[in-house]
């Protein structure tokens, strides 16, 4: 059972990176640097990269565990 929190954060995390990643200079162009440069804006991209990480990594658990390479 450890071993699949251990999976299952390490998921999440790189996910949540893998995302700001390529989608921060989007977001950063598209506001503009006075914009950006707003906490409220940049909140905005860090809540939708989680929530959009945490469906991802449901969603990579659920291929793992169907394809029967993660056991609980």
């Amino acid at each position: 059972m450890e071993n699949f929190w251990i999976i299952a954060l390490s998921l999440f995390v790189f996910n949540t990176l893998l995302i700001w990643r390529v989608t921060r200079k989007y977001f950063k162009r598209e506001y503009g640097k006075a914009m950006w440069k707003n906490w409220t804006v940049q909140t905005y991209h860090w809540q939708g990269a989680i929530y959009l990480s945490t469906g991802l990594t449901f969603l990579m658990l659920v291929l793992l565990k169907w394809a029967d390479l993660l056991s609980l």
